[in-house]
């Protein structure tokens, strides 16, 4: 069975020696001392280690089931569930009018990143409720808020978002779910929605569904959709709870992993809905839940991958098989551990430069949304928007990767079920494809993105990478990473202006390469974060640090990942730089 102790030290460092949020200017961040973040830390930890974890494996075997109309999650989840609620975990960053506690959204994340890893398929119910309780606080009336809310942020009641539907994915404007106005300013919702994650279960009081749909009036395509709150039971004047919905799940999706998770057909037969935000304006509301999601899934990516790892770890230096070419390391046994192989140890630390680097990039990025939404502040906004795509896709493929690479490590027991690496790169895997397939992240980034207010954002990171070489380029302890962060930042900007050169007159020249180019902004991304983690480690082992390993080790880390993942940004570079001949060449009937 596969074990999972959290990561805390970690999350601290990057929290306050790398983001030093107590001496922050963000609102809030002043309050976040390293004793109180370490308190938090460690409460969820334990949670995490102790109540979740335990049930990963147990949960992907049994899965959910679905008894005359009933969602059964399986056993110990609910009791598990209870846990979460009481705990108040899921208000952690929500306002205190609603019940949360109001911290800023870096510790929602960090805190996430240790749910996540403990038990992906569990923490996804309170990770919907999160986004559905964002859209209703964003778009919904004071009345709505003061329903819904109270109930959501405790989660007495859980929510999901229903976009999906069996004909139509991402082309939302296919859309068939259909809401008719009744004379009381309700609608009636009729359609079905597939994929719906934590659709339905037994864990709580209610569910609480935003559902897209068009109402007469709106026209073809996206333009036409909007917004509704369907709850599965009718809620009353009083909050009581009432009659069910006309809203029901057909089934529960059988999947390749995520088990644990009830992925529901859920059907809408002239169903109770209430308009959210303005009537036909839908996919401005949803898409509050929806770039909420992808920084959630950017970190399922990565999270996954910070277990897989710290098993692969433990595997390799218990494992015993062959000897050390250079001599036996462990002279009294038959052989020596696994670790001691060159190519183990390439597999374990392409790991862990990952996890280390994805987590400073998505705790950075949760600090971001945390500076616009806490101080509006127009430049972070736009900074986090054009790396959402870059968080959402390349941290989901890599940690993909990195999922399969930790179960090589295993050799043929990384095949067998026992041992649990199968379901790290199962359960891994879906974080590529939904909120978003990473496809179309991709598209998103080089087609909406780069060219958002002008160009602004894109600029804008080029300058702040720019200005930390500078800065810095006096400390010649820091050349292993200024180098090489110099030369990966300006195959980015070359892919920029290949982009700009000849995307407009040949657009598929600049989608073909739409993927690399967002792998080659994570690769960057990445190496300035890890450079800024070297000055951050330099900086408290010049300050007489007493765990002088950790920050040794975390130099060392960041060394091979500006050595031998950075310059994979050259590779990106050329395919981009080819543009669309070859990928187009074929005509659809020769494939």
């Amino acid at each position: 069975m596969p074990s999972y102790t959290a990561p805390t030290k970690d999350l601290q460092f990057v929290l306050h020696d790398l983001l030093q949020i107590s001496t922050s200017d963000i609102p809030g961040y002043s309050d976040l001392e390293s004793d109180f973040t370490t308190a938090i830390l460690d409460e969820a930890a334990k949670l995490g280690q102790d109540v979740m974890a335990p049930l990963n494996a147990s949960g992907d075997v049994e899965g959910c089931r679905l008894e005359n109309g009933v969602v059964y999650t399986p056993k110990g989840f609910k009791q598990a569930f209870d846990q979460i609620r009481e705990g108040g975990w899921n208000g952690l960053d929500l306002p205190e009018e609603f019940g949360g506690q109001n911290l800023p959204y870096v510790m929602g994340s960090a805190v996430g990143e240790i749910f996540v890893s403990a038990n992906m398929a569990l923490n996804m119910y309170q990770g919907l409720t999160h986004g559905a309780i964002s859209a209703i606080l964003a778009h919904g009336s004071e009345a709505q808020k003061a329903t819904y809310l109270p109930k959501m942020v405790a989660m007495d009641w859980t929510g999901t978002m229903n976009l999906t539907e069996p004909h139509c994915g991402t082309d939302l404007g296919l859309m068939r779910t259909k809401a008719e106005p009744q004379a009381d300013g309700s609608y009636k919702v009729t359609g079905q929605k597939i994929f719906i994650s934590a659709g339905d279960h037994d864990m709580a009081e209610n569910v609480i569904h935003l559902v897209l749909a068009k109402a007469p009036g709106g026209g073809e395509g996206t333009k036409g959709i909007s917004l509704f709150i369907v709850p599965k039971f009718m809620v009353a004047e009083d909050g009581s709870l009432g009659a069910r919905n006309g809203v029901s799940v057909g089934s529960i999706e059988e999947k390749m992993g995520i088990h644990a998770n009830a992925t529901c057909v859920m059907n809408y037969d002239g169903a109770t809905g209430y308009l959210i935000g303005d009537l036909h304006k839908g996919m401005r509301a949803m898409f509050t839940m929806m770039n909420e999601a992808r920084i959630g899934v950017g970190l399922q990516g990565y999270a996954q991958a910070v277990v897989a790892y710290e098993n692969a770890r433990i595997y390799a230096q218990d494992r015993l098989q062959g000897r050390d070419v250079t001599g036996a390391k462990n002279p009294e046994g038959p052989a020596d551990p696994l670790i001691v192989h060159p190519d183990i140890r390439r597999m374990l630390m392409d790991q862990k430069s990952f996890v280390e680097g994805a987590r400073a990039f998505t705790l950075w990025g949760a600090s971001l949304i945390d500076r616009a939404h806490r101080m509006q502040d127009k430049d972070a906004d736009g900074l986090i928007s054009l790396l959402t795509p870059v968080i959402k896709g390349f941290l989901t493929d890599k940690g993909f990767d990195m999922c399969v690479q930790a179960q090589q490590v295993y050799g043929g027991h990384g095949y067998i079920e026992e041992w649990g690496m199968s379901q790290f790169a199962r359960d891994a895997r879906i974080a590529m494809i939904y909120e978003g397939a990473n496809g179309i992240q991709a598209l998103d980034l080089v087609g909406r993105k780069l060219a958002q207010d002008g160009g602004k954002h894109v600029m804008a990171f080029f300058e702040m990478v720019k200005t930390f070489i500078k800065e810095n380029e006096g400390d010649a302890r820091l050349e292993g990473f200024l180098v090489p962060l110099k030369s990966a930042s300006k195959d980015l900007q070359a892919a920029g202006m290949y982009f700009m050169q000849h995307g407009m007159k040949s657009p598929n020249d600049a989608l073909s390469g739409s993927t690399d180019f967002m792998h080659l902004f994570g690769h960057v991304c990445l190496g300035l974060v890890w450079a800024r983690m070297a000055k951050a480690a330099y900086a408290a082992l010049d300050g007489g640090a007493s765990d002088r390993d950790f920050y040794e080790a975390k130099i060392a880390t960041g060394r091979y990942y500006m050595a031998r993942q950075l310059p994979a940004t050259a590779l990106h570079l050329a395919r981009i730089q080819t543009g669309a001949e070859t990928v187009m060449a074929l005509d659809a009937a020769q494939f």
